[in-house]
């Protein structure tokens, strides 16, 4: 974001808060640990770059887990997925990437990435890894 441009003079609170990327998730405690439940995170905005070409690829990600004792703290994950914006990464990598990150910070029961990637060269790409064994949960 320009400082120098009038248009943004007044905008004092956009960008406050530690807005830049940070590949670190952030959790505070699960007040329910002893019971079975799904966290859902989703997100159409996902970006980051073809590590050969450097074109970008964009995709859906969806998070499910069951919380042991911690949740995720959802503005660490935006900005832990806006550090791939500018990086260079193979889709199947990066989601295993993102589920070892979740595991590590969260210690789940259970965890499951997908991440759907945008067709590109006529292909899309979708990739899935799990954590753990599925509650007996009935999904909708």
């Amino acid at each position: 974001m320009n400082s120098e441009n009038p248009e943004h003079a007044n905008l004092t609170k956009l960008g406050e808060g530690g807005t830049h990327p940070k590949r670190s998730l952030e959790t505070f405690p699960n007040r329910n640990p002893e019971r079975d439940y799904l966290v859902e995170l989703r997100t159409s905005e996902f970006s980051c770059l073809c590590p050969k070409t450097g074109q970008p690829d964009f995709a859906e990600i969806l998070i499910r887990y069951a919380p042991g004792e911690k949740i995720v703290e959802s503005k660490s994950l935006k900005l832990y997925l806006w550090t791939y914006r500018d990086e260079g990464v193979f889709h199947e990598h990066f989601a295993n990437l993102l589920l070892t990150d979740l595991v590590d910070a969260l210690n789940p029961k259970w965890c499951r990435v997908e991440v759907d990637f945008n067709a590109r060269g006529g292909i899309g790409i979708v990739v899935t890894a799990e954590h753990g064994t599925p509650p007996d949960i009935a999904f909708s």
